[in-house]
């Protein structure tokens, strides 16, 4: 495995799975108990879809998500790779019919 070289298809599925799933559901519809608490969007919807860059979700995953003081998502840059966060962008795109 090379630096810098992107992540395979099942590597981008284990972080979806470990990191984003309990909200945002395996199927990306936010249909989960804290999905509908914090009113994920369903990213099944290709007009949610657009409402959105992936650079403002790259963003997102990196920094978190935060409405006042109140704290939506955590980020992951800590935990994340650059590449890796852009992965997951990309395996956001794919939900959308």
């Amino acid at each position: 495995f090379l630096a810098g070289a992107s992540l395979t298809a099942a590597d981008v599925k284990a972080n979806w799975e470990k990191h984003c799933q309990k909200c945002h559901g395996a199927d990306g519809k936010g249909q989960t108990t804290m999905g509908k608490k914090l009113k994920v969007k369903d990213y099944t919807v290709a007009a949610e879809q657009k409402k959105f860059t992936d650079e403002e979700a790259n963003k997102i995953t990196s920094e978190g998500k935060k409405e006042g003081d109140k704290s939506l998502m955590k980020g992951f840059k800590g935990e994340l790779s650059e590449q890796e966060i852009k992965d997951l962008t990309a395996y956001v795109r794919k939900f959308a019919k």
